[in-house]
């Protein structure tokens, strides 16, 4: 009778440790509108970025050519020292008045801890821009339209259900 018992305890704490897994992160789908401009597309990264001003993980890379990626200068820093796989969240580049939508995972932890998501532009042979929108990771920051101070002209999450 102990054994079972102890078994069925077992059973419903890896199911509870199970389900907590599954529950960790969010998904936003997130709507980049660049502004107009001449020249060639933009490059735009989203970083997680920590309390403390660093990087802390990569969200999504917009531009596939690893050859520009050196024009993303503070990013680029950080991933050249991480060597973070990145594959899976590259794509295309976006043009000056076009928009792009990624999906992205956030982890529930980070909400309310002082994290901010970072989105950096950068065109070729032209400005570069560190900062051109950040948010904080915060219920109301994760859903609010932010303008951006370069290429991007706003960014807009909103929570996927």
């Amino acid at each position: 009778m102990r054994v079972h018992i102890k078994f069925i305890v077992a059973i419903c704490g890896l199911f509870f440790c199970a389900h907590s897994a599954f529950a960790q992160s969010g998904k936003y789908k997130c709507m980049i509108q660049m502004n107009s401009y001449e020249g060639e597309k933009a490059y735009v990264i989203i970083s997680l970025i920590d309390p403390k001003g660093a990087y802390e993980k990569t969200l999504a890379v917009l531009g596939p050519d690893k050859q520009w990626f050196n024009t993303l200068k503070e990013w680029y820093k950080f991933q050249t020292a991480t060597k973070e796989k990145i594959s899976a969240v590259t794509g295309a580049s976006i043009g000056g008045g076009d928009r792009a939508v990624r999906t992205l995972e956030i982890d529930n932890a980070k909400l309310n801890k002082g994290y901010k998501l970072r989105f950096e532009s950068a065109v070729e042979e032209q400005d570069y821009h560190v900062k051109d929108v950040e948010l904080a990771v915060t219920p109301e920051g994760l859903v609010a339209r932010k303008a951006g101070t370069g290429y991007i002209r706003f960014v807009k999450l909103n929570k996927v259900q």
